[in-house]
């Protein structure tokens, strides 16, 4: 870790070589890097085709490409060329962790598979993300979130609730497989700190996000496969945001109680009495039926009328925030969620801050995310490489 690099996160320390492009990888070390550890992004000298999504002042600081790598150094390598795929072994050797999203046959041609990592770093967190399993029928197989979320059942679920078959509008199997990754690379950093010994990392993001979809949604497929799959309360027709006089209105009750106290701020307390709503398991039977009810009263109502009465009975609710208010939003203005970054390359740049609070160890927004390459020769050098050998590969890379 450089002196430069002043915090105090959990992972301070600990050093990441990451190969990883596009989405995915990128959010798993880009939590890394929130963390406190010193991220190196090994690029091609084309670079991380993010970077040109979206408009940028240098054209090669795309707004995806900020939001998932903020916090890391950048480094350009050619791994087709020998000193290069030499210069990453060596800068491996004094790496906790490798992180890459390339197929498997892909890291065996260019020799950074893990059986050769190990032999650079035999202590090495070695961790991947692919579509599929391992020396599985799909192993192989190309897979981006489009069709993660088809495959995992994803887009059925939403065309049961509406009747079209649609995409969840963000990348949401990329990310939540990203968060996977990363706390996967986490607990394999605790079993290193006991035991001693790294060990290789595998993410399918096919099986990652049906363990995530079926948490909910197994529900009859508990008893075996020919039961029915799906949990009635989500698909309800009535589990959406409820239309008040002038606007919705989000609340959510679970318990008996909670139930109890929203029959009667909602005006019909003669429900608590109904024989199919007075306890969970026959609520959870008839649960589309009464969220008809409340669909019905809330309509009555105006949306501050609607909250009033929610926050008296201290019900969960809220309101449908627009996406273009959520910058001026008072709460997260009081809780400084956006935090402004000025960066050389692109002027100012806002990003979103770390949402997990750590007491003694914070995790901390430094920088916003490098330029192509920026980095190349401080890390190259620091690493021992020898500057005749840094300028072959730095001028390889214009």
């Amino acid at each position: 870790m450089s002196k430069s690099d002043k915090n105090f996160g959990p992972l301070t320390g600990v050093r990441v070589l990451d190969l990883t492009i596009n989405v995915l990888g990128p959010v798993a070390t880009q939590i890394l890097g929130d963390l406190g550890a010193e991220v190196i992004k090994v690029e091609t000298p084309s670079g991380d085709p993010m970077r040109l999504i979206g408009s940028s002042k240098t054209g090669m600081l795309g707004p995806f490409f900020q939001t998932t790598n903020r916090n890391k150094k950048s480094i350009v390598l050619d791994l087709k060329e020998a000193d290069q795929k030499e210069a990453l072994l060596k800068l491996a050797g004094d790496c906790d962790i490798f992180v890459h999203n390339m197929r498997h046959a892909a890291t065996e041609r260019l020799g950074i598979d893990y059986k050769n990592l190990k032999k650079a770093a035999p202590k090495i967190i070695y961790a991947s993300a692919t579509g599929y399993r391992r020396n599985s029928p799909k192993d192989g197989r190309p897979a981006y979130d489009d069709v993660i979320q088809g495959e995992s059942g994803l887009v059925d679920l939403i065309d049961q609730t509406n009747g079209e078959a649609r995409f969840v509008p963000m990348p949401i199997s990329d990310k939540f497989c990203g968060h996977t990754l990363a706390s996967a690379i986490g607990m394999a950093l605790f079993y290193r700190e006991k035991t001693g010994k790294g060990q290789e990392i595998h993410v399918p993001m096919l099986e990652t996000m049906l363990a995530f979809n079926l948490t909910t949604h197994l529900w009859e497929g508990t008893k075996g496969p020919a039961n029915e799959l799906g949990y009635p309360r989500a698909l309800s027709p009535y589990r959406i945001p409820y239309k008040t006089k002038d606007g919705m209105v989000c609340v959510l009750a679970h318990t008996d109680e909670q139930w109890h106290r929203l029959l009667r701020a909602i005006g019909r307390p003669d429900l608590i009495e109904d024989t199919r709503f007075t306890r969970l398991a026959e609520r959870a039977q008839n649960i589309a039926t009464l969220q008809s009810y409340l669909a019905e009263e809330l309509a009555k109502f105006t949306t501050e009328e609607a909250f009033q009465k929610l926050d008296e009975a201290d019900l969960p609710n809220g309101p449908v925030a627009k996406m273009n208010e959520l910058m001026v939003d008072p709460y997260l203005q009081k809780t400084n969620f956006f935090q402004k970054i000025e960066d050389q390359h692109e002027d100012i740049i806002y990003t979103t801050a770390p949402p997990v609070d750590f007491s003694d160890s914070p995790a901390t927004v430094r920088s916003a995310a490098p330029a192509l390459g920026e980095h190349s020769e401080e890390i190259l050098l620091g690493a021992g490489i020898s500057k005749h050998m840094v300028d072959n590969i730095l001028k390889k890379g214009r």
